[in-house]
């Protein structure tokens, strides 16, 4: 028998001879997710050993990952848009190169100045990893498989994090240059695989039949004759818990990714080589919560509950044990601490494998890049004001505990907004339904002009307090979070030129 969409009926016979290359599709994506993560992270491990050969001080360092925190954070919109006009092939095939060509530069130059225009560029690039992937995933698998396959390929960022520590034994044995370009050369093997075995599933001819119709049985319509400018696609309310929800969660995965080793070591007398250990640990929970969480909405919509149901109740159970980090904060056991912060990194990875198929959910395959690639924006401008948030935290109390309280916090108050604004109905916008754009949308001039007014008041906050924050997180990190600030200002700006009227909306492409 056959499963519909919203149906109860298993469909597990059929599911073992209709062929499984989707799923090759998803294993390609975890390998590129996992080697964005091995370049990116690799100037982390490696901090020491650069700085006492370079003689970097930590002002020195701060300006390298300030340059690619900015570019990260700045663009993914553009790298989503590009993705959705020239396609998910291409754009990521040319991102993978180009950021493999400047983890590979990073052995090539030795300056600050060096580093920082390499890194610079490295983070211009990887900004297309995550709307070209979750892309990928729209385009090759149904409704209900979604939110596993971007488990899946999320999880490469905890892999990617993990066998990092690779690069510190390739550079103790073969010299720092060495190990920059060893890792920077396995993306350009990547691209041979996905080269030969990525095509659109209607153009691909070792796709069966049988696949590519379980793959579009539970989709909309599709809606690729439809091109509409990115600015106005603020203009759909669907777009707004997923932008608040990724400018509010991810900085607690920031924090979580930068913030971990220096807790264990000041506040729980770890040491480096401990720390290490207990960060595998940690980010092997983060994996199987990543996998789990897109498994299980995945499974309800199976069972037969409707999409929004199914992603809310996952979504649900993730949020409620995020407030664990604060536990783990509080508790004089360490390992209940270490149990509670691998369950808090789990829940977030399983919250994200979700909150990012909700974007696939709602918007069509035609625009899903841009909406991706918003969604990153936000989440980057949010995870640029960490570093000054647990910086400040520390000045102040002499501890993290204020930054533990907000990773406990942020994903109820995301789901609490997507509640309010959906009611647990993810339904898909029909972009090419008559939207009138020649008239002002007074909400959106409205909010833009408040998150304008905030973005400048936090500006001017951190002037003011320049000194302050300098002492707390160094100059590179106060500058971050200044540019942060702006970025909040320009994206206020960017909403009230969305809400004033214009001649072109939706248009054939």
């Amino acid at each position: 028998m056959t499963q519909t969409a919203g149906g109860t009926t298993a469909q597990a016979a059929p599911l073992a001879s209709i062929g499984r290359y989707r799923w090759v599709i998803c294993a390609l994506l975890f390998f590129a997710t996992t080697i964005n993560y091995i370049d990116r992270y690799a100037l982390s491990v490696l901090k020491e050993t650069l700085q006492a050969n370079l003689g970097w001080s930590d002002v020195d360092y701060g300006w390298i990952t300030f340059a690619f925190t900015v570019a990260y954070a700045a663009f993914p919109s553009l790298t989503g848009r590009v993705i959705d006009r020239w396609g998910v092939k291409n754009s990521l095939a040319l991102a993978l190169v180009l950021w493999s060509l400047m983890a590979a530069a990073h052995g090539l130059v030795g300056t600050v100045l060096g580093f920082v225009l390499v890194r610079f560029f490295l983070g211009v690039a990887e900004a297309a990893n995550f709307p070209a992937s979750i892309k990928a995933v729209a385009m090759w698998f149904p409704q209900r498989e979604r939110a596993l396959a971007t488990g899946l390929f999320n999880s490469g960022t905890n892999v990617g994090v993990i066998v990092s520590f690779v690069t510190v034994w390739l550079a103790t044995t073969f010299g720092w240059q060495t190990a920059f370009v060893a890792i920077g050369a396995i993306g350009l093997v990547w691209l041979i695989f996905w080269q030969r075995a990525f095509y659109p599933p209607e153009q691909h001819p070792r796709l069966s039949r049988e696949e590519l119709e379980y793959i579009r049985a539970d989709q909309p319509p599709q809606q690729e004759s439809v091109r509409l400018p990115w600015t106005q696609l603020l203009r759909y309310r669907q777009i707004w818990p997923f932008l608040i929800g990724k400018l509010i969660t991810d900085p607690v995965w920031w924090f979580f990714l930068f913030w971990l080793p220096s807790y264990l070591e000041r506040e729980r007398g770890q040491n480096p080589l401990q720390s290490a250990w207990l960060l595998a640990l940690i980010y092997t929970g983060a994996t199987v919560g990543s996998i789990a969480g897109g498994w299980l909405s995945g499974h309800l919509i199976r069972r037969g509950w409707p999409v929004g149901k199914a992603r809310m109740c996952t979504m649900f159970l993730a949020a409620v044990c995020m407030p664990g980090s604060i536990i783990a904060y509080y508790t004089e056991s360490f390992a209940l601490s270490v149990g509670f912060i691998a369950l808090a990194t789990a829940c977030h990875q399983a919250w994200s494998a979700n909150i990012f198929t909700s974007a696939t959910d709602m918007f069509p395959q035609k625009v899903s890049g841009s909406v991706v690639g918003l969604g990153s924006t936000t989440g980057g401008i949010g995870g640029m004001f960490i570093t000054l948030l647990a910086a400040l935290a520390v000045q102040w109390t002499g501890n993290q505990q204020i930054v533990f309280i907000f990773a406990g916090l942020m994903h109820p108050l995301s789901l609490l907004i997507f509640w309010l604004v959906l009611k647990g109905r993810f339904e898909q916008v029909d972009l090419a339904a008559a939207r009138d754009l020649s008239r002002v949308h007074p909400p959106l001039i409205v909010a833009g002009l408040i998150v304008t007014a905030v973005g400048l008041a936090l500006v001017g906050l951190i002037a003011a307090n320049w000194h302050v924050c300098v002492a707390a997180a160094t100059l590179s990190g106060a500058a971050t979070a200044a540019t942060a600030a702006g970025g909040v200002a320009v994206l206020g700006l960017t909403l009230v030129y969305a809400g004033l009227p214009h001649k072109r909306g939706v248009v054939s492409a």
